[in-house]
């Protein structure tokens, strides 16, 4: 096995065992035997199970961030890129469980405020840069389109916590009430929402 080939395995070893026992719950030694090497391979590697573990959360941040932002970056309505970030999430979720656990649980020395909080900061920063001016038409200060992008990308980040363990109903479903209720408010909720782009 080529260097770049067992420093992929043991990256996607890393990730299911971290995403299983969290960073504290899991041993070098049993990283090693899963993947079938000793342990100076590892610290070879990486130069300790946190230096592991941090390669893990970049990597799932790197992939999840992509995937938000790709989202975001097409020229659509602001209805439709809501529904396509939180489309983008749920999807990650559904895709990358162990990754998405591995970002919820602790944060890499790297981070020591947390992977997924840095992941929010950032996605929150396009969100409200994005719907600036559909806030600003409303008549709202750009302070309050903080405050909005804020609530808006918690809302969805925490449906997607909740969503990774029920996984009903499925994931269109659970955009199309995000955006519901996100988009009407409880007093404009509509009884059937659907989603309004093509995905």
């Amino acid at each position: 096995m080529s260097g770049p080939q067992r420093r992929s395995q043991l990256i996607g070893i890393g990730r299911g065992l971290f995403a299983l026992r969290g960073l504290d719950g899991t041993t070098i030694e049993e990283i090693a035997a899963a993947a079938g090497v000793s342990k100076p391979v590892i610290y070879e590697h990486f130069g300790s199970k946190e230096g592991l573990y941090t390669q893990v959360v970049e990597c799932e941040f790197r992939i999840l961030l992509g995937s938000i932002t790709d989202a975001l970056s097409e020229e659509a309505k602001p209805r439709v890129l809501v529904e396509r970030a939180a489309l983008a999430l749920l999807s990650y979720i559904e895709d990358r469980t162990e990754g998405f656990r591995i970002l919820m649980r602790d944060a890499p020395p790297t981070q020591p405020e947390g992977a997924f909080s840095t992941l929010l900061s950032q996605v929150t920063a396009r969100v409200e840069y994005i719907l600036a001016d559909e806030f600003a038409r409303r008549g709202f200060t750009s302070a309050d389109g903080a405050m909005y992008a804020q609530m808006l990308v918690g809302m969805v980040a925490m449906t997607g916590q909740w969503w990774q363990d029920s996984r009903t109903p499925d994931k269109r479903e659970v955009a199309a009430h995000l955006v519901n209720l996100a988009w009407n408010g409880l007093t404009g909720l509509q009884k059937d929402p659907e989603l309004r782009s093509e995905d």
